[in-house]
């Protein structure tokens, strides 16, 4: 299966995705130029984290408007799974493949730590087998990533379930302490924290090789539905 990983300038946690992929057996990294205009031959698309067009007018609004993010818009919108972590979560954000904005951090400063974090939702490919109510740690890096939308549309994707994560302590300042958000097809995720930092075993659990073991189930389950319906899905 092969995972796309999208390169624009700035962007700074590549390579650690492209590892963070690799290092699931059945999935396999490729590189998308941000020039690009298409994504075909590809199964999952990530937007990885760091500093595109050095964040000049807002973060992710010049990548927002690359020839990769215009074909990515259209793999979206057919269904396909994209990622978009810290940056590129901004990206998504500027794309309006996902609802909200993210702002500067209510300390109006840098945060770089561990963070714990709440799983809400099994129903997205990059959550399939985290279960409901799970807590992992995994780090934060970024000086805007306090999720913002107003409490009307606030309301909504709450009740549709798009909210993905939750920050057990709030770094931020992100309203309801959301870190992660979803689009209401489910397929299209951002999240401010960095699951591609989190894969080995070292010091702490490799809480954030979860996210890549499921892409590689639900994309499986993808293409067994496509060429054989009655089977049952994988876990």
């Amino acid at each position: 299966m092969r995972v796309g990983i999208v390169q624009f300038p700035g962007t700074n946690c590549d390579f650690d995705t492209w590892e963070a992929v690799r290092s699931v057996s059945g999935l396999e990294p490729s590189w998308l130029s941000y020039q690009t205009d298409s994504v075909r031959e590809i199964d999952a698309v990530i937007l990885p984290g760091g500093f595109s067009y050095g964040d000049y007018l807002r973060t992710g609004a010049m990548a927002a408007q690359t020839p990769v993010m215009k074909a990515i818009r259209k793999f979206a919108q057919e269904g396909h799974p994209v990622l978009g972590i810290c940056n590129g979560f901004q990206i998504l954000v500027e794309t309006g493949l996902l609802p909200g904005a993210l702002l500067i951090n209510a300390s109006r400063s840098f945060i770089c730590e561990d963070s714990p974090v709440v799983s809400l939702t099994s129903r997205t490919p990059f959550t399939s087998i985290i279960p409901e109510g799970t807590r992992i740690t995994l780090p934060i890096a970024h000086q805007e990533g306090r999720y913002y939308l107003p409490e009307d549309k606030l309301r909504n994707i709450e009740a549709s379930g798009q909210v993905v994560f939750r920050y057990a302590n709030n770094p931020n300042g992100s309203i309801h302490d959301i870190a992660g958000v979803s689009n209401p097809e489910g397929n299209v995720v951002g999240l401010m924290p960095h699951p591609e930092r989190r894969i080995r075993h070292s010091s702490s659990p490799p809480d954030g090789l979860l996210f890549f073991e499921s892409l590689l189930i639900s994309l499986r389950n993808r293409m067994f539905q496509r060429t054989a319906p009655d089977l049952p899905l994988l876990k």
